[in-house]
């Protein structure tokens, strides 16, 4: 048998099989790519090559970009940001039918964008809203549904880590492209929760009982538009071109600090190294994650699985809707058993080609990746945002599936406009000059 496709049957089968007995992603990851590099070098050169791989796969500006926008989120997500966003939503929801909920879907898309972690949004806005909710009336299932539903449209619009994770893997494809390319779906993807909503509030006569004076709604904008001026310095500096998108995740973390600091005095100069190790705790995971997945990145090269990939899929169809519905539906799976960023780093190498031979720009397949696997964070049993907002709702996971089932068709409708419309992922980066 040929070395490269030993080691590609070596990679693929040790992988699932350490997956399977619970190993860590990514040592998984890096004891199978070590392995599999043995059939075509000795050990001490696997090992060796192993460590290069690592070392270069990190050494990489771009992705300074990750520990910083992790940092400004964790500072803006306690620093007393997700009340004034909520109040906010509340003004913007108006009296509409299920008021309460609307403005829990319109505050994670906000707080989402700013804190870049759609399991953060759950868990501050559903332990804010819900109990509001549920004094107003509101099904405890209902409103942990549209919480879980709504959640993960942050990580669609940016700032979003692992855009910049996608970037690197796919060989340098535009950060400041994919943060506008983000937008429209996330968009949507709000709007859909927020049109289920309607229904299904007006169906249970959910009506809010809150009114806001012209004075009261101008004093809760003012106090959310420091919030709000996070995503127009970072987006707006890196679209004029002031900063690339690295420098603007410093920025962030200098804005997110003097905001929480000095402007609302959320936070006290005795809560940041905690904060700073949290954030560095979460940067060395991601990181060791991207470093690991560069072995792999590699010996899938060498072995030339994505062409394998490529070349079996284009022989079961040339139909380029059959393809891009089977690689949804794969992504789908996949993101129901593995966290996003080990997702992303695995799977781009193999899908990209098939995806660019179909004609597909590697930006728009990049958003339908990242939306795919944000599905999966809301769907057992490996979705983290759905057991936070079980969590925080005070559910269980059993009794909100039915109702997250309206939810999750609407999101899948989304889902299709976004593989086969370009336009919805490429218009405003084209707009902007990006392509």
């Amino acid at each position: 048998m040929d070395a490269a496709i030993l080691s590609g049957l070596i990679i693929l089968v040790l992988l699932v099989v350490l997956l399977v007995l619970g190993v860590p992603i990514a040592i998984a990851l890096g004891i199978s790519s070590i392995c599999a590099i043995l059939p075509v070098l000795d050990t001490q050169a696997a090992v060796i090559t192993g460590a290069q791989r690592i070392f270069s796969g990190i050494s990489v500006f771009s992705l300074l970009a990750i520990p910083f926008f992790i940092l400004a989120g964790n500072i803006m997500n306690k620093g007393g940001i997700a009340i004034r966003l909520i109040n906010l939503a509340k003004v913007v929801t108006g009296r509409t039918p299920g008021a309460l909920a609307q403005t829990n879907v319109v505050a994670n898309m906000m707080f989402g964008s700013i804190s870049g972690s759609g399991t953060a949004a759950a868990s501050a806005m559903g332990s804010i809203i819900g109990p509001i909710e549920e004094k107003e009336g509101y099904d405890r299932d209902f409103s942990a549904a549209v919480n879980v539903a709504s959640a993960p449209t942050g990580l669609l619009i940016p700032p979003s880590n692992v855009m910049i994770t996608y970037s690197l893997v796919s060989g340098g494809t535009s950060v400041a492209a994919l943060f506008m390319a983000g937008y429209i779906p996330g968009i949507l993807w709000g709007l859909a929760c927020m049109i289920v909503v309607f229904f299904m509030a007006r169906k249970r006569g959910y009506r809010s009982k809150t009114r806001f004076s012209k004075k009261e709604a101008l004093q809760i904008i003012l106090q959310a538009i420091p919030c709000l001026l996070l995503i127009v310095i970072v987006i707006g500096g890196i679209i004029f071109g002031i900063f690339t998108a690295t420098e603007g995740s410093v920025v962030a973390v200098v804005y997110s600090l003097i905001l929480s600091l000095f402007f609302y005095k959320s936070i006290k100069f005795r809560d940041l190294p905690k904060i700073f190790r949290e954030s560095a705790e979460m940067t060395g995971i991601i990181v060791f994650l991207i470093g690991v997945s560069s072995i792999m990145s590699w010996v899938m090269a060498f072995t030339r699985i994505p062409e394998i990939i490529s070349n079996a899929m284009l022989a079961f169809s040339s139909n380029k809707y059959v393809l891009l519905i089977l690689i949804n539906m794969i992504l789908l799976i996949v993101g129901t058993f593995m966290d996003m960023t080990p997702a992303c780093l695995i799977f781009t190498p193999i899908f990209l080609p098939v995806c660019k031979y179909l004609g597909m720009s590697d930006i728009q397949f990049g958003i339908m990746l990242i939306y795919n696997l944000c599905i999966g964070t809301i769907t057992p049993p490996v979705g983290t945002t759905l057991f936070v907002g079980v969590k925080v709702g005070g559910v269980k996971i059993e009794s909100i599936i039915r109702p997250l089932l309206v939810y999750f068709a609407a999101i899948f409708a989304v889902l299709l406009l976004v593989t086969y419309i370009p336009q919805i992922s490429l218009w405003l980066p084209g707009l902007l000059g990006y392509i």
